[in-house]
């Protein structure tokens, strides 16, 4: 499982991830967007926009990358920018199936995607993202389950998805509403001939959402990998949108001493890579501090790379995966 590479991690970057949906296509729910991008939002420039945004995050030591299909072009413009850099490989690809973007490359659709979770959908798509990241796809997750998602008790989807996982995919999931708990808990009871299907979840967490919390640290202890997505609210907390409580704590964070590099940036003894962010089994998770995050990871101490991806993982390289839109 790739998300072990975290193990080897040295540097507080490495665990943090860099999702591309704001820049996958022009209309878009983050805050500042026009803060950032041309006014004129044509292909070609968001295309350059997020490989400028890849290159600076890949030296920075980000090393996770998270798409979706929905996303616009993200998978699109992420694979044109690993194909012009052949010689990176050490970074994590993320992807999601399960709503189709329907805006046609503008801002004022009605519908900007439909969510479908169904088999047919899963097979389509996936070959869609298998045309443009071949092997380079190493997570794929159900986009936003909620507890009456089809794919929760769909058995010709779940054997697929495990047919999958054995050759060498990693299969996750991700939740977005105000019943994310319940969508978790009703997803690590899925499981294909009597082993767990999901090795990932992606859940919105942050100061102003912590409902996933309990659920979360259960995830964590079923062994799965936990990714907090909408780390920073969707811009609710960056900068001038940032209520003067959350901006407070930013100011004295940064001017806070930098923590000695024999302590993790969370404060408990031993290294970097010895302290995943682990959401406490009695409490909501917990996250390290970085003005710069987006997103954390707390990595299950049973996450092994699978066969398919250990050789070109590497020890060296660390990985964190990002954040992604919840759709309404």
């Amino acid at each position: 499982m790739p998300f072990a590479r975290l193990s080897a991690a040295t540097t507080p970057t490495a665990h943090i991830g860099l999702g591309l949906a704001a820049v996958g296509r022009p209309g878009y729910i983050n805050l500042g967007r026009e803060d950032d991008l041309p006014a004129v939002r044509s292909v070609e420039a968001l295309r350059a926009r997020t490989h400028e945004l890849l290159d600076a995050a890949y030296a920075q030591g980000v090393r996770y990358f998270d798409v979706a299909r929905s996303y616009g072009r993200s998978e699109e413009f992420l694979a044109d920018w690993l194909n012009a850099r052949p010689g990176i490989d050490d970074i994590v690809v993320g992807s999601k199936w399960g709503y189709t973007y329907t805006a046609d490359w503008t801002t004022d659709a009605e519908q900007h995607e439909v969510k479908d979770h169904s088999a047919a959908t899963y097979e389509r798509q996936r070959a869609e993202t298998a045309g443009l990241l071949g092997e380079r796809l190493d997570l794929y997750q159900i986009h936003s389950v909620t507890p009456d998602s089809p794919a929760l008790t769909d058995k010709e989807l779940h054997a697929e998805l495990a047919e999958a996982a054995a050759e060498g995919l990693t299969v996750g999931f991700s939740t977005s509403g105000p019943a994310q708990a319940d969508a978790i808990r009703a997803a690590l009871a899925v499981t294909v001939d009597g082993a767990p299907l999901f090795r990932t979840v992606q859940s919105t967490y942050n100061v102003l959402e912590t409902s996933a919390g309990p659920a979360l640290a259960e995830a964590q202890d079923a062994g799965l990998t936990v990714i907090v997505k909408e780390g920073m609210a969707n811009g609710r907390l960056a900068g001038g949108h940032a209520p003067g409580p959350v901006r407070e704590i930013a100011e004295q964070a940064a001017s806070a001493p930098t923590p000695s590099p024999s302590r993790s940036s969370c404060g408990s003894p031993g290294p970097e890579s010895s302290s995943p962010v682990r959401p406490p089994p009695t409490s909501s998770p917990r996250t390290c501090t970085r003005p710069s995050s987006t997103s954390t990871t707390s990595r299950s101490p049973a996450s092994t790379p699978s066969p398919r991806t250990r050789a070109r993982t590497g020890s060296g390289a660390g990985s964190c995966p990002g954040t992604e839109h919840s759709p309404p």
